[in-house]
């Protein structure tokens, strides 16, 4: 069975979404596990597609990066799935399709891992210059954290009885930061 496993980073890539799904389907999978949130985050599609995955089967991704956050994890991922009897498929590959059922699309993928971690990490470099310069001319100040922005609101429900822990679900923060935010107003107020 072809399983195809589908991700973006954020709710505004809906069309990006839609086309993996398409292309995963037009691929033969006859199943898509499908989720919208950052590869930092926890991935529940991932880990059900995974675990539904059985000998003989075939995971159909439509790139390496929508499957793994670096060459370890999906050299890591692909190793699992072989030890488990299960091959991998990437279609986006400058056209041509890997599929780790032959030794040469698996030495391609691994050497293509390799290429998108190091493409990432001289990106992630550039960025870093690029922000230590702006520091130095005064002219980045940084995101506000995201519960200094809302502090005032948070100070509120929480006054209002809102628990701190389904606050900070809500408002996607750690419930750390929920507490931080109330004692600082205690400070405050002191």
């Amino acid at each position: 069975m072809l399983v195809g496993y589908a991700r973006t980073s954020t709710v505004e890539q809906v069309a990006g979404q839609e086309a993996q799904e398409r292309d995963l389907r037009a691929a033969g999978a006859e199943k898509v596990f499908s989720e919208r949130v950052s590869s930092m985050a926890t991935r529940d599609a991932l880990k059900a597609a995974l675990g539904f995955l059985r000998e003989g089967d075939v995971l159909v991704v439509t790139k390496p990066d929508r499957l793994a956050r670096s060459t370890a994890e999906l050299l890591a991922i692909e190793a699992d799935l072989s030890k488990r009897g299960i091959k991998l498929m990437v279609l986006s590959m400058g056209g041509e399709c890997l599929d780790t059922r032959n030794p040469t699309s698996k030495l391609m993928l691994t050497i293509l891992a390799g290429v998108a971690t190091w493409e990432r990490e001289i990106m992630l470099e550039r960025q870093r210059e690029g922000i230590a310069k702006a520091k130095s001319e005064g002219r980045y100040k940084g995101r506000a954290p995201t519960v200094a922005r809302q502090g005032d609101e948070i100070r509120r429900r929480v006054a209002a009885g809102e628990k701190p822990a389904r606050l900070a679900r809500e408002l996607g923060v750690a419930r750390s930061s929920i507490y931080r935010m109330m004692e600082e107003g205690e400070q405050t107020a002191a």
